[in-house]
């Protein structure tokens, strides 16, 4: 039997990149393996490659009712154990220029999104005998990025999120934490692979100077999410190449100086 045979994931934002790499993680350790995002075609793809293990069910992150839904009729397939909060945008640009509704944006999908899936799916593991949550977070919940304020500031409040509610659910056997990647080579992050002094300037504050993949995310939070972490709960964790100990990248090189 494998480690997380009879286990039931949720995973949002789960068509793709981190969110692909997290549900492939879990349903190759034995685990059942519901994914939800926007985009029905990505979905369907995804489960193709995943194989049986794995079902889709389309809800936008942001909507609460939606991602409600999405987790009741998750749990009524088999009781759910775990849920990945993965599903995130971003914006980036001076701060004094932000136009409200791109706050707005990076808010309800990256803060809301994860409270809303912490939520119903706290709700359901409380109901089932507990399990864990998990969030995707960000380097940049940790390190300042001048001219990404709503994103830092939404991941930062998802890491906030994970230690306020491990605190609280750890009594009904639910273990919370979440996962701070660095520069992941994902299509949200293409922009900054693509221009090269933006690329070099990530990878000169990092100890381990490479740039990480969706895998590499995918199996932290498999660990943190399986039995070998039954004592971890409210950990903030790193996966970055160690770029925590260093600073934040400059994104003038790659906004013109903004």
């Amino acid at each position: 039997m494998s480690t997380l045979t009879g286990q039931h994931a949720f995973v949002t934002g789960g068509g793709s990149g981190i969110g692909f790499a997290c549900a492939q993680a879990l349903a190759a350790d034995g685990a059942l393996v519901t994914i939800s995002g926007r985009t029905e075609a990505r979905l369907q793809s995804a489960c193709d490659q995943l194989g049986d293990a794995a079902q889709y069910i389309v809800a936008d992150t942001s909507d609460e009712v939606a991602i409600g839904s999405a987790i009741e009729q998750a749990n009524e397939r088999a009781p759910l154990n775990i849920a990945v909060a993965n599903a995130g945008t971003g914006a980036a640009g001076p701060f004094l220029d932000t136009d409200t509704a791109d706050w707005r944006r990076v808010m309800d999908t990256n803060l809301n999104g994860t409270f809303y899936v912490f939520k119903s799916a706290g709700t359901a593991l409380a109901a089932n005998g507990g399990g864990a949550m998990c969030a995707i977070s960000s380097i940049a919940g940790l390190r300042t990025h001048k001219l990404m304020s709503a994103y830092c500031t939404s991941k930062a409040a998802i890491d906030m999120l994970v230690r306020n509610t491990a605190d609280e659910l750890g009594a009904q056997n639910i273990r919370v934490n979440s996962v701070c990647p660095g520069l992941v080579e994902t299509e949200l992050s293409q922009g900054l692979h693509e221009t090269t002094v933006m690329r070099d300037d990530y990878l000169s504050c990092m100890p381990i100077s490479r740039t990480g993949q969706p895998v590499d995310i995918g199996q932290a939070v498999r660990f943190l999410c399986g039995p070998e972490a039954s004592w971890i709960t409210g950990a903030i964790l790193p996966v970055d190449g160690g770029h925590h100990l260093r600073r934040g990248p400059n994104l003038e090189v790659m906004l013109g100086g903004a």
